[in-house]
């Protein structure tokens, strides 16, 4: 099997620790790196096209059956299917939190004013600006360990990355400070892996290797993390949003079905709540339309959505 992953250092780890559980399940892999305009460019992800430049090359790959499977950071994924294509898996969640490394070693309070914190997500931006107000916002693009090292030369006093991502390079000593859900939320699908591969289900003549690949990363899946992911990832659909967007959320499984949380920053006015409920999908929508509808309704303040059952 021939698996495609983006070049940069976290996802070749990404996928090799796929290949690894691929392997352990009797599956010969081979990795093959693929180049996307996200890795390529230095220009901010909202002028160079934000959803899919991390995962258009490699869906492309797929298709044109250079690679059989790929493996994409969740939160990068574009929530529209892909003609052809399946999310085999979603493995199980690692740490969905974000982190900050300052070169203090302080929290994002311990900053004095005017301190620059080095982001390239508007979801970030947002949620400190909001939270952080003597805090300002540098626009940074780079890998982990590029971002790591404009604290160390002093370009920013703070950047604030994806726990999942740093913890899988080892480079968990740097972390400063682990932000708590009350302090941010994270992308939707953030700390999950997606394995996705040609569906032999929409083939009128199915190749048998598609069918043993497919089989093959469905033992991968992750149940609860799936129907997580699903609620999170709704509601990011419901609200017509991008991987890039100002949109968090988070949702747990709970003896009834699932708690999601949300918080969305549109036209400058910010929305949060949460809302429970059996099933992903229509959690996620009911949560979504919550917050359009207080926006739209009281668009000067920002709004607190109550929880409520959907």
């Amino acid at each position: 099997m021939r698996l495609g992953t983006r070049a940069s250092a976290l996802a070749r780890v990404q996928a090799h620790a796929v290949a690894d559980r691929l392997r352990a399940g009797g599956a010969s892999v081979e990795i093959v790196p693929v180049s996307t305009v996200g890795d390529r460019s230095t220009e901010p992800l909202t002028q160079i096209g934000g959803t899919g430049v991390f995962a258009s090359a490699l869906r492309s790959a797929l298709v044109r059956r250079e690679i059989d499977l790929a493996v994409h950071s969740l939160k990068d994924l574009p929530v529209a299917a892909y003609p052809g294509l399946t999310l085999a898996a979603i493995a199980e969640r690692e740490d969905p939190r974000d982190v900050v490394i300052t070169a203090s070693g302080g929290t994002l309070a311990d900053l004095p004013d005017g301190a620059r914190v080095g982001t390239g997500s508007p979801r970030r931006a947002g949620q400190v600006s909001m939270r952080y107000p003597h805090l300002r916002i540098q626009d940074i693009r780079g890998n982990v360990d590029t971002r790591i090292a404009k604290v160390a030369t002093g370009e920013v006093d703070a950047v604030v990355l994806a726990a999942a991502g740093v913890m899988r390079l080892g480079r968990e000593r740097d972390v400063s400070h682990v932000l708590e859900l009350q302090e941010m939320l994270p992308a939707p699908g953030q700390g999950a892996l997606a394995v996705e591969c040609r569906d032999p289900r929409d083939a009128a003549e199915p190749a048998d290797l598609d069918r043993v690949v497919h089989t093959a990363c469905a033992a991968l899946d992750d149940e609860v993390t799936r129907g997580c992911v699903g609620a999170e990832r709704a509601m990011l659909a419901r609200l017509e949003a991008g991987c890039t967007a100002p949109v968090a959320a988070l949702a747990t499984a709970t003896a009834e079905g699932f708690s999601l949380r949300g918080w969305v920053q549109l036209d400058g006015v910010i929305a949060e709540g949460s809302a429970t409920g059996p099933d992903p999908m229509p959690l996620g929508y009911e949560l979504a339309d919550q917050l359009l509808h207080q926006i739209l309704a009281e668009p000067s303040e920002p709004i607190l959505v109550t929880e409520r059952e959907s």
